[in-house]
């Protein structure tokens, strides 16, 4: 019996390849390679499942080219980069990788802020560039974050780790907005206070964004939201790119209507506003919030074992869509 054939659509851990090689036969992608949705589709044609990285855009159009496909497994908790009705249309199974980068995207989330609120790229800048001559009383002076205002949109499992590093670590009080509000006890155990998010915004000195991406939430903050911040506050976006206008809070920061960012997503990714590439009050990184060896090592571990399990017969172990009737079965 002939074994399913899966596509790996970037470079992973050649370890996880071979585990994946046990099982399937496998299309790897070991120089990492940046496919047109063309290619992708081409070399999706005659595959049963893909192991996907968050980049790779599953529609409509790339499944009407790959008739035996039958699950996605992402590489990522966030999956905006699957369109999940065209998915269960066609009746292929989509999985993600939740919990195991929780903590560690909690502890890059709360380095971000730290490093946006005092000033510490910035600073740094300043040192390497052989400007720093003498000390001066207000040199980078920056914003607290001990005793300070947390406001966080999601609350989910980061946005909750994210909520604890503040309130129980920083003293914070912790503010939050949500589609839904948290149970009393998930509540009492982050020190968290649900409001409204026109309140949040007026009320927090920090802001931090950990909610999905969606057609909802296609510029959540943006021009009018900024406005409403404290022009002390400072603004991080650990999510997803899109939720923030990158062009509106570029003009923010250059008129100091806010006094910093910190951006680990972008519109466009890997491209970069060059508004914001231009602004000294913005910390910048490469999404790499989840960027430690353990956890990516988890992150690729668990869509092979996404995959391995659907083919087996046991099931996807986080699946994130229900394909329909019709759906082409594992097994």
């Amino acid at each position: 019996m002939s074994l399913p054939r899966i596509l790996v659509t970037r470079a992973i851990f050649p370890d996880v390849v071979e585990r994946l090689r046990a099982h399937f036969e496998v299309e790897a992608n070991p120089e990492d390679a940046i496919w047109t949705p063309a290619e992708l589709a081409a070399r999706l044609a005659d595959k049963d499942g893909a192991f996907t990285t968050g980049s790779q855009r599953i529609d409509a159009a790339l499944l009407a080219s790959a008739p035996r496909l039958r699950i996605v497994a992402n590489m990522a908790v966030g999956y905006n980069n699957f369109d999940l009705d065209a998915m269960n249309a066609a009746g292929v199974q989509g999985t993600n990788a939740p919990d195991v980068l929780t903590e560690t995207t909690a502890d890059f989330g709360f380095a971000l802020l730290m490093a946006t609120a005092r000033r510490i790229t910035e600073s740094e800048h300043y040192l390497r560039a052989g400007r720093w001559t003498q000390w001066s009383y207000d040199m980078f002076a920056g914003a607290d974050i001990h005793g300070s205002t947390l406001g966080i949109i999601g609350m989910g499992r980061i946005g909750q780790g994210i909520a604890r590093r503040g309130a129980h670590g920083f003293g914070m009080q912790v503010l939050y907005h949500n589609r839904s509000r948290l149970t009393p006890e998930l509540e009492a155990q982050c020190k968290a206070t649900y409001r409204d998010k026109q309140d949040l915004l007026r009320s927090a000195d920090h802001v931090v964004l950990v909610l999905p991406y969606s057609a909802a939430s296609h510029h959540l903050i943006g021009a009018a939201e900024l406005a409403l911040m404290k022009p002390g506050a400072t603004l991080v976006n650990i999510a997803r790119g899109g939720i923030v206008d990158d062009a509106a809070l570029a003009q923010a920061l250059r008129a100091r209507r806010i006094a910093a960012a910190g951006l680990d997503v972008f519109e466009g990714e890997p491209q970069v506003h060059p508004d914001l590439l231009a602004l000294s009050n913005v910390v910048l990184t490469p999404h790499i919030a989840s960027a430690t060896e353990p956890t990516r090592r988890a992150m690729a571990n668990l869509a092979a074992d996404n995959l391995i399990a659907f083919f087996d017969g046991r099931g996807a172990l986080t699946p994130i869509n229900t394909p329909g009737a019709t759906a082409r079965q594992g097994g």
